[in-house]
């Protein structure tokens, strides 16, 4: 929740009148290496959500922080999920896709990917088959962090702008 991407987010919504709210993962916070089980990590999303009240909350993250929030969206009723480099598959296995629940996602997504995201890039998620609610914006030569290189004549701070911005953008609609 502390790393420079989440912290410059954070403090980009917070600057266009969007309240944020962070929170460490169990494993994260007892500074364990490995990440816990999907279950573990849906209960801790269900506590915050339940403590800030759901009915006019947007849930989200980064990588596996936005994959955990579009696994509990449904169920705990939120108004929106907005999630930073989502990872559709692990690197170089695109044959282990973590897509299924992504197919019937009744709650309104954005997802702000790089074009060159290990994770999924633009041609592989064009072949998935992704909830109407979902929009995907694409952030040209952007790795999972979204940051290009230098050759494609965009920075990170223009990128991490740009995404600020939509996901700004997106929440107050």
């Amino acid at each position: 929740m502390s790393t420079t991407f989440m912290t410059a987010v954070a403090r980009g919504l917070g600057k266009e009148g969007i309240r944020v709210v962070r929170f460490e993962f169990p494993y994260m916070a007892a500074k364990r290496g490995s990440p816990d089980k999907p279950p573990v990590l849906m209960d801790a999303w269900r506590a915050v959500i339940s403590d800030l009240g759901a009915a006019s909350l947007f849930i989200g993250g980064k990588s596996m922080g936005g994959r955990i929030a579009t696994m509990v969206a449904d169920e705990m009723k939120v108004r929106g999920v907005v999630c930073f480099g989502y990872p559709f598959h692990p690197p170089n296995r695109p044959e282990k896709l973590r897509t299924e629940h992504l197919e019937t996602l009744k709650t309104p997504t954005l997802i702000v990917q790089g074009t060159r995201d290990t994770f999924g890039t633009r041609d592989e998620v064009a072949t998935y088959r992704l909830s109407k609610k979902i929009r995907i914006e694409w952030m040209e030569d952007g790795d999972h962090s979204l940051k290009p290189r230098k050759a494609s004549g965009a920075t990170e701070a223009q990128h991490l702008a740009h995404a600020i911005a939509t996901a700004a953008a997106f929440i107050s609609q």
